[in-house]
């Protein structure tokens, strides 16, 4: 039986390992390749994470979300480039998402506008950047809505396996 961690500061993949209640040792039974020991350099940051260990993980753990976090947190191409997004209701979702495509509509004539001579002189930037924001927050949605399937996917994989 594996000793229960005291650490504060832990990983999410610590976290979200201890949230399903998972040994190291079980951990270890249930991603193909994975030994106690190297779930334990990972969580505690002794071995750098790669992208096909967070895939593993993040099927096994049925946690869609590892994967984001690391692409946005992680990944040296993605941290900048990748929005972090975390899980919401589905409610929630949706009206994030109506409110950004309602903004942008409403901006849609102004980039048309800006695109028509296919530059952006100085005058304009200050109008292309709100409407690059309000399509960043568009994107941010999507990704979230995104998450949410993911996430009722995985669920419903593992009521399958329990079964």
């Amino acid at each position: 039986m594996g000793r229960k961690s005291t650490k504060e500061n832990k990983s999410i993949y610590q976290t979200t390992r201890e949230e399903l209640g998972w040994t190291r040792e079980k951990a270890g039974e249930m991603i193909p390749g994975f030994s106690p020991e190297r779930i334990e350099k990972i969580e505690n940051d002794r071995i750098q994470i790669r992208p096909e260990d967070v895939k593993l993980m993040a099927e096994a753990y049925r946690a869609p979300g590892l994967c984001n976090y690391y692409c946005s947190q992680e990944c040296p191409i993605g941290r900048g480039r990748t929005p972090r997004v975390e899980s919401k209701e589905l409610v929630q979702i949706a009206v994030e998402t109506i409110n950004s495509i309602n903004r942008i509509s409403g901006k849609k004539d102004r980039l048309l506008e800006i695109a028509e001579d296919g530059t952006i002189s100085k005058d304009e930037m200050e109008d292309f950047e709100a409407i690059r924001q309000t399509l960043d927050r568009l994107q941010v949605s999507v990704s979230t809505l995104q998450l949410w399937l993911e996430e009722r996917l995985a669920d419903n994989a593992g009521k399958d396996e329990d079964a």
